[in-house]
């Protein structure tokens, strides 16, 4: 548990390749601006501090430390080890691809880990229907760095499975209920896009 004003460090990933999109997702527009700087405003207004794992942020004029992957081509979770490792304090972990991100969510995840119980290295949002947890809508400790180095080692780089579930501490929510679900939704591909940009209209 936390002191009850404790904050964590605001990380955003934005190393990927985009791949499946097949152009560069930081930089699709959403609410008049790139997705990267709506993110990043977001988290900054919940957290205060902000660093930016993967890439220079600086060409989308946010002032803000950033680092590049120790080791290159782990996804996700190198990431999250490179920024632990040069930072040494919690994080909270969101990816650059969520338009609809917003302050009260991050601020319930903040206070939830500031909650959570001992032993917690993860604290995150999970489906109830399915039990999928928002890996990257995350605040992750330090204390977990030698977990994620061993599982790394061995070839396993999905955060849930990283962080079992007896060392999460969850906010649970249903699909059912819009209004929770929309700040999750993520624009990985061209599909996903087209419903992302009926969701910026209300169309």
């Amino acid at each position: 548990m936390s002191a009850a004003g404790e904050t964590p460090l605001g990380v955003i990933l934005a190393g990927g390749k985009s791949s499946r999109m097949g152009r560069d997702k930081a930089w699709l527009s959403f609410f008049g601006q790139p997705l990267l700087c709506r993110v990043a405003a977001v988290v900054r207004n919940v957290v205060g501090e902000l660093w930016v794992s993967g890439r220079d942020p600086s060409a989308f004029g946010i002032d803000a430390p950033w680092l590049p992957d120790a080791t290159p081509g782990l996804g996700p979770a190198g990431g999250i080890l490179t920024v632990l490792e040069a930072v040494g304090r919690s994080c909270l972990v969101v990816s650059c691809d969520l338009p609809f991100l917003d302050e009260a969510t991050l601020s319930r995840l903040v206070a939830a880990w500031r909650g959570r119980p001992g032993g917690a290295l993860m604290t995150t949002f999970r489906i109830v229907e399915t039990g999928y947890v928002e890996s990257l809508v995350a605040v992750y400790d330090p204390a977990g760095l030698a977990l994620l180095r061993e599982s790394l080692g061995r070839g396993e780089r999905r955060l849930s499975g990283i962080f079992p579930e007896a060392l999460r501490c969850h906010i649970d929510y249903s699909r059912a209920d819009t209004d929770t679900a929309r700040p999750f939704f993520n624009v990985n591909s061209p599909p996903d896009l087209v419903l992302a940009r009926g969701m910026e209209t209300g169309s």
